[in-house]
């Protein structure tokens, strides 16, 4: 097979470069169509703005709305944002689900959303009020304004319930002050519309309150659900740790545009559960003789919230050891108040002379909701009719001695 030549190069090589050659210029043009052109970018810019520049909501009533802060230049900035104006009778804030926030970092011609949250004071009148919002870099030197005008007005159309559903087999929880109590709520848009429905809570004061999603530790302030979809979520609340034994309320509110609706919930505080023992002067020894009785004097404190019954004393001693409690229950121990227990340890008559540990229990409840134990390091000496007898024997051999030498001497 013979290939035909062109001025010393094969045609079929000619065909290949005449394919090749121009790919080569036209590629990277082509390939750089998708990558991010920085050079018509300037150098730096940044802006803040909400989501709706303009929002009607009826008196009385509080509003969260995305927030965007945006950063148009060619490399991340550090942004502070702030709201240099709020109006007489409002509070206002920019958060996160969980924190407040008073800056963030945005890449190169990124954005991110924050929550600007805007709740009236009781007795804000109907009328128009504009909040300022600020974004300025970290070096104070590239700084972006934006506003939100917000309209209270009077008789609005009240929200209808039948478009919200929310329900929870469990309303009340009962535990200990210094517990978590974590509500299983369902949620479901009855409406033929698919809606974001804003969550908001109402408890005593000092008490956290949050919401999560079901099986998720995050925290939320909205849901958003397709017209007849149902959805779990968590209602996690924290009491006070001060707060007294009782049931207190905490009311959960759901709401759209459209629709509201609203479950009561409560919690039953029990109060804590805490018990401390010891000594007046603070020793834990004991001197003691085997076979015999040796007393120590200790205290049962309640230095939790909630009373405690039927406070049992137990011991933990060596065996043959005997050890008696007077009293042994404490049947009522009200908080912050304490109770004097005499104990009588009787080490066996067969202890060896030397140091050994006594533990002595204090607990209430079955299982028990408070418990303390005490060690007493218990000193065990021989009697001192030992001693006697020792000193006895040793006179004795003496004085056999002294015979011994006199009748002896005579010989």
């Amino acid at each position: 097979m013979t290939m035909k030549m062109c001025g010393g190069v094969p045609s079929w090589m000619r065909l290949l470069l005449a394919i090749v050659v121009p790919a080569i210029f036209f590629c990277p043009s082509v390939m750089g169509q998708d990558k991010k052109d920085l050079s018509n970018m300037p150098a730096r810019a940044i802006s803040v703005f909400p989501e709706y520049t303009g929002i009607v909501i009826p008196q009385g009533e509080a509003v969260e709305i995305d927030l965007i802060v945006a950063n148009g230049g060619r490399t991340g900035e550090d942004i502070n944002v702030s709201l240099p104006s709020v109006p007489t009778g409002w509070k206002a804030w920019i958060k996160t689900y969980k924190y407040g926030v008073s800056g963030i970092h945005v890449r190169s011609d990124d954005s991110k959303s924050l929550l600007l949250r805007l709740q009236p004071e009781k007795g804000v009148e109907p009328g128009e009020y504009i909040f300022s919002i600020k974004a300025e870099t970290a070096d104070g030197k590239i700084a972006s304004n934006s506003r939100i005008l917000v309209t209270v007005t009077r008789g609005k159309e009240q929200k209808s319930a039948e478009g919200v559903n929310i329900a929870t087999s469990y309303p009340v929880l009962t535990g200990a002050t210094d517990g978590k109590f974590e509500f299983s709520v369902e949620v479901e848009n009855k409406s033929d519309q698919e809606g974001i429905f804003n969550l908001a809570a109402q408890g005593p004061e000092n008490w956290t309150i949050n919401f999560k999603p079901a099986y998720e530790d995050k925290f939320i302030s909205s849901l958003r659900l397709k017209a007849g979809q149902s959805q779990s979520m968590a209602v996690e609340v924290r009491p006070n740790p001060w707060a007294s034994p009782g049931q207190y309320p905490v009311l959960v509110k759901i709401s759209s545009p459209k629709a509201e609706g609203q479950v009561a919930l409560s919690v039953v505080l029990t109060g804590t559960y805490k018990l401390e023992a010891g000594t007046s002067n603070g020793l834990l020894s004991l001197n003691t003789v085997r076979g015999e009785a040796a007393t120590l004097s200790f205290y049962v404190k309640n230095t939790g919230s909630a009373v405690l019954n039927n406070v049992r004393l137990l011991s933990f001693k060596p065996e043959n050891w005997k050890v008696t409690f007077t009293p042994d229950t404490i049947e009522m121990l009200p908080p912050q108040e304490l109770k004097q227990v005499e104990v009588s340890i009787v080490p066996s008559a067969q202890a060896l002379v030397g140091d050994y540990s006594v533990g002595l229990r204090a607990e209430s409840g079955s299982p028990p909701r408070a418990e303390k134990t005490i060690e007493i390091r218990t000193n065990v000496m021989a009697s001192a009719a030992w001693g006697w007898t020792g000193i006895g024997i040793i006179v004795l051999v003496i004085l056999g001695l002294v015979v011994l030498f006199v009748r002896l001497g005579r010989r």
